[in-house]
Formats: C-alpha cells, sequence, structure tokens
C-alpha cells in the first residue's frame, strides 16, 4: 500500500477545524497551519492573530441546533444563540476531542502556497483522478521561510477578517474617528459620544444597539439601502427552524411565505423608518435582531439614509439632513482575501474564483476550499459537508466527474445564483443554506459510486499472475 498522501489545511477556525478532523478521519497525514496562539479563527475574542472580530455581546444569529456540527451536537442546555465565547470554547472542545490539536501549528502564518513546476500540470491541463503516488506537488511557505511539502493543499483561512472601507471615500473631511466594525469590542468606547453606524447587516445593528446604551443622543444608523430585518424568534420559535422543513420547494415560494410571516410578526423595515428592502428575503441576507427594532421604536436609535459628504465634526446625508458626529463605525463588511495564492490560482478576485461544488479548484483538484462561500443559514454545518467531500476525494474513496460535466455544473451554479441574488453581491459564493447541503450528500453518493466502478475497471484490466512456479503464492 502507497503511504498516506499529505495534506496541509490553512487554517484552524471552524473551517479549518472540519477539514482537519475529516482528513485525519480518511486516514490522511495532516498539518493544520494557524496564524493565532488558539482554534477558533474569528470566534476566538484576542486571538493573537488579530484576525477576530468578535465583539463582547455578539452571538449567533442563527439556532444552535440548525448551527451545530453533525459530528458534535452543542450542549442541550446552552440557549437557543450561544455567545461568541461559548462558540470559541465550543471549536477548542472540538479541536482537542477529536485529537486534532496535535496536528494545528499555531503560531504560524503562511505566506505563500506554490505549485512545484514539474510534478503535474499547469492551469488549464487536469491530471486525471486519484493518484496518490504523484509525489508531493504542492510547496508551503511560512512567514519564517520555513518551507515543507504536501500532494495537497485545503484554503479555509476565512473571509471575513479583512474589512472593507467604502469605495470611493466620501467627499469632504471628518474631524472626528473612524472605525471599522472589525476593531469593535466593547460600548465603553462611545460613551458621551454621538455615534453614527454605517450599515445594516447584523454587525451593524448589535454595534448600534450597544452604543445606544452609552453614546450621547440617539445612535445614528446610515445605510444606502434596506434589508430584511428577522426577529430571533418568530412565534416562539427560533426563526430558521422551520428552514429545513420549507426547503423542499422552490425559493420563490419560500419567499412569499416567509415575507407573508415575517410581515405578520413585525411588518416592513419602512415601519421603523428605515430605507425598503433592496430586494426579497432569501435573496439578501437578512438581519437577524431581536433589538434593534425595539431601540428605533424607543428612539435611541434613529435611521439616516446615505451619507452624501462631510464638513468637519458634522456628515450630511442625501436627504439633506445633516447631523453632528464624533465617532463613525463603518460596517461595511470585508474583503474575500487569500493572500498566500497567486493570481494563478486565484484570477486575482477569489470571490469570483470558480470551484466545482464550492471545493474543488476546476484546473487542479488538489487544491480544495472549505469555507469559501456566503451561505443563506448557518457555516459550520456546511463547512463540516465540504470537508468530508474533499477529504473522501483526497483518501479515494470519491470520485469526481469529467472536467467538461464540472465547468457546465459550476456555470449552471454561476447562472442559478445571479438569477436569484444578482452579479454584484458575489453570486460565485452564494449558495441556498438547505438546498445547497442536500446537493452536497446527492454528489457525495454519486462521487463513491464514480470511484467504485473506476476501481472495478482497473481490478478487471489488472496482469494477473500466471499459476507457474514463479506465481506469488
Amino acid at each position: 500500500m502507497p503511504p498516506p498522501r499529505r495534506v496541509a489545511v490553512i487554517g484552524a477556525g471552524a473551517a479549518g477545524l472540519a477539514a482537519t478532523k475529516a482528513l485525519l478521519d480518511a486516514g490522511l497525514d495532516t498539518v493544520t497551519y494557524e496564524k493565532g496562539d488558539r482554534p477558533g479563527g474569528l470566534w476566538a475574542r484576542d486571538n493573537s492573530s488579530g484576525l477576530s472580530p468578535a465583539y463582547a455581546s455578539l452571538h449567533l444569529n442563527t439556532s444552535k441546533g440548525r448551527t451545530q456540527f453533525a459530528d458534535f451536537p452543542m450542549p442541550a442546555s446552552w440557549p437557543d444563540y450561544p455567545s461568541a465565547d461559548l462558540v470559541a470554547g465550543y471549536l477548542a472542545n472540538y479541536a482537542q476531542t477529536f485529537g486534532l490539536v496535535p496536528h494545528i501549528r499555531y503560531d504560524t502564518t503562511v505566506a505563500r502556497v506554490e505549485r512545484e513546476d514539474g510534478t503535474g500540470a499547469a492551469p488549464g491541463h487536469r491530471r486525471p483522478g486519484y493518484a496518490p503516488d504523484t509525489g508531493h506537488a504542492w510547496r508551503v511557505t511560512t512567514d519564517t521561510g520555513d518551507t515543507a511539502r504536501y500532494d495537497a493543499v485545503v484554503v479555509a483561512n476565512g473571509h471575513n477578517w479583512d474589512p472593507r472601507l467604502p469605495e470611493p471615500g466620501y467627499p469632504g473631511s471628518f474631524s472626528g474617528t473612524r472605525i471599522h466594525a472589525h476593531e469593535y469590542r466593547t460600548a465603553e468606547i462611545f460613551r458621551d459620544r454621538r455615534v453614527l453606524v454605517v450599515g445594516m447587516g447584523n454587525s451593524a445593528m448589535d454595534i448600534a444597539v450597544d452604543a445606544s446604551y452609552t453614546a450621547r443622543g440617539p445612535v445614528l444608523l446610515s445605510a444606502r439601502r434596506g434589508v430584511h430585518i428577522v426577529p430571533k424568534y418568530l412565534f416562539g420559535r427560533p426563526a430558521d427552524a422551520t428552514g429545513g422543513a420549507l426547503s423542499v420547494l422552490p425559493w420563490r415560494i419560500r419567499q412569499r411565505i416567509a415575507e407573508a410571516l415575517l410581515g405578520l410578526a413585525v411588518g416592513p423595515p419602512q415601519r421603523y423608518g428605515l430605507p425598503a428592502p433592496a430586494g426579497g428575503l432569501f435573496q439578501n441576507h437578512p438581519t437577524v435582531s431581536d433589538t434593534i427594532l425595539h431601540r428605533l421604536t424607543h428612539g435611541e436609535v434613529a435611521a439616516r439614509p446615505g451619507i452624501d459628504r462631510f464638513e468637519g465634526d458634522r456628515v450630511v446625508f442625501t436627504d439633506g439632513r445633516s447631523d453632528p458626529v464624533d465617532v463613525i463605525v463603518w460596517a461595511t463588511g470585508y474583503r474575500v482575501t487569500v493572500p498566500f495564492l497567486s493570481a494563478r490560482w486565484t484570477g486575482g478576485a477569489p470571490e469570483q474564483l470558480p470551484l466545482y461544488k464550492r471545493v474543488f479548484h476546476l484546473d487542479d483538484p488538489d487544491l480544495a476550499f472549505v469555507g469559501l462561500m456566503q451561505s443563506t443559514g448557518a457555516a459550520l454545518p456546511v463547512v463540516e459537508a465540504q470537508a468530508k467531500l474533499a477529504a473522501a476525494r483526497l483518501s479515494g474513496a470519491y470520485a469526481l466527474p469529467p472536467a467538461a460535466e464540472q465547468r457546465r455544473s459550476t456555470d449552471l451554479d454561476l447562472r442559478d445564483a445571479t438569477a436569484r441574488w444578482g452579479s454584484d453581491r458575489r453570486p460565485r459564493m452564494r449558495i441556498d443554506f438547505d438546498r445547497y447541503l442536500a446537493d452536497l450528500s446527492r454528489e457525495t453518493r454519486a462521487g463513491r459510486a464514480r470511484a467504485r466502478r473506476a476501481a472495478g475497471r482497473r481490478a478487471a484490466t489488472a496482469p494477473r499472475a500466471e499459476n507457474t512456479e514463479e506465481s506469488t503464492v
């Protein structure tokens, strides 16, 4: 038997831990690189990596039943929406329970991941299938210059750590303080200061609510376009609890049902002074918050439209109003960054990278990705399923379809995602949580069947020993 393939995993957040576990379960020799000093990635507050955006009040915005790993359920005693600190502890326990820690190299930053010349095909010339004896084809180099060679690489470095600011910037000059939501930790920094939060995502709402208890005057919440705001509970149950039951329906029918229920429960965002949603529910990622509507109706948070310009300590909005502001919080999202891969592999825009089933690079499936997606639901079940699919292929238990079929499937996924989410909303990365997990389950079964058929063909054509004295007994 050939030795097990050697695989590098980049990142020890939720995606990297799931990948490490799946690879070890499949019998692969696995090394995981982690920039920080502990597992948990973005959930681990005060991680030495400096990449975590977790703030003191952060909680899950998907319920624990829809968020937990299938292989490691969250404790029944936990609340429906655990805190970031609980989730960080959960991920650390996951790493300890499944023996992942000895395989993780902490405080290690990957600087470059390169395909070695002469050891395999360049992009556009695919190597066929599983080949356990091809030799180490990938070189991983750390920022200290250490180098190691691997048969495959799994990229799991996350994409909510490189802050994105408005581009182009707004005209005029602002004399106050500006921070990105990534820097926010507690509301004490807002005490007795006039605060403007820009954005309509989950972090924007959390930070606006936090600031409303310490800031001077109402906290201003500015957005150019609106989103649907979903409370964490609908009719006494977690709002995402019915997602699986409705997933068999076409998404437009689910959309109509969900929008009707949301309208009955809380009404449209315009009722609270917020802009109308730019698209339907399930087309734009909703903001999940129980508290923002309460603070709006009590006047502790005040809605504003988009920014027009700055005038010293005043912010002028597109409706002509202006307000004095001491602190601006840009809750404007993150860039997708894979700094250790060259444009040869990412095309210079990782968010536009076509991947088969959002996992396998089309030019070389020994470069796999776990977590490079944006889900309509929780991330952990998705990265767990992706990790298991990658591990099955790298161990030889799963076989990919022909290259042309992979390309057709990926193009079809892009067409459908663009029709649903639009061309400017990272359609390559978008997935429907329930539909995607069901599709990955079907693909796993189909790929295992392909692998069995290929093994049968190889066995049928293998030379057989003759019944002579020289035959092996």
